[in-house]
């Protein structure tokens, strides 16, 4: 573990960003490595960028990203795993319903395996979207093969040059876990806190996810299938 890239898309979340670089850098102050934080602006409308720029300025560790237009949650992603530079990225949701005090129990579990994923088992959320949530990791799980509790959850840690092999499509990064297993990777799950939001709105609502899930899952489905696996018998190159 050399240097950690932490990963976070925004989107209209300038209330909550000075709370999560505190609660990020206090968290880092103890890990003993070196971090970089990547905002990757995925074309905000309120203050986000300006802010964003600010703590850039302020702080050699934050760079940042801005997409020039709002180009949902997978591509924000994608572009930040290509400009990072960490040989571990770690992803968070901007909105402070992910606890980074929850990292240096995570971090303990890398090496071991190279994704360690958080299970929000007490959420924060309002009935119908834990239902919903529910409903939507059975029904991938069962296509999928997987037994991953919280599918959702973006508070992740993954390695590096496994994840950056990962060709992202619109919607993909509800499977970040199955995605890695492709690679080779070995998964782990642990439960993380889940805090109720405090400033700004949810930017989905459970229709939307269930229709593009259902895309979604049948095109990890599909490549679950047509995945290639070679194993070289001889080799004499």
């Amino acid at each position: 573990m050399n240097k950690i890239s932490f990963v976070i898309p925004v989107y209209n979340e300038e209330e909550n960003l000075p709370q999560l670089w505190e609660q990020i850098a206090r968290v880092t102050a103890h890990l003993n490595v070196d971090f970089q934080l990547l905002f990757i602006d995925d074309g905000s409308t309120d203050g986000s960028l300006d802010l964003i720029r600010d703590l850039a300025a302020r702080h050699p560790q934050i760079g940042y990203l801005h997409l020039a237009r709002n180009s949902g949650q997978s591509a924000a992603l994608y572009a930040g795993f290509q400009a990072a530079d960490g040989d571990i990225i770690v992803t968070m949701d901007a909105d402070l319903q992910n606890d980074p005090a929850d990292l240096p129990e995570m971090l303990r579990y890398y090496g071991e395996y190279d994704m360690v994923i958080g299970w929000r088992h007490q959420r924060q959320d309002s009935l119908s979207k834990k239902i919903a949530s529910r409903i939507g990791n059975g029904f991938r799980n069962w296509l999928t093969n997987e037994n991953i509790h919280d599918t959702g959850c973006s508070l992740k840690v993954m390695r590096a040059d496994m994840l950056k092999r990962i060709k992202m499509f619109h919607g993909l990064h509800r499977f970040l876990p199955t995605l890695m297993r492709l690679e080779g990777a070995r998964i782990k799950e642990i439960k993380v806190n889940h805090r109720p939001r405090l400033y700004g709105t949810s930017k989905y609502t459970n229709l939307r996810r269930g229709i593009e899930g259902f895309y979604d899952v049948i095109a990890v489905r599909w490549m679950q299938k047509r995945h290639l696996k070679i194993e070289i018998g001889e080799r004499h190159v």
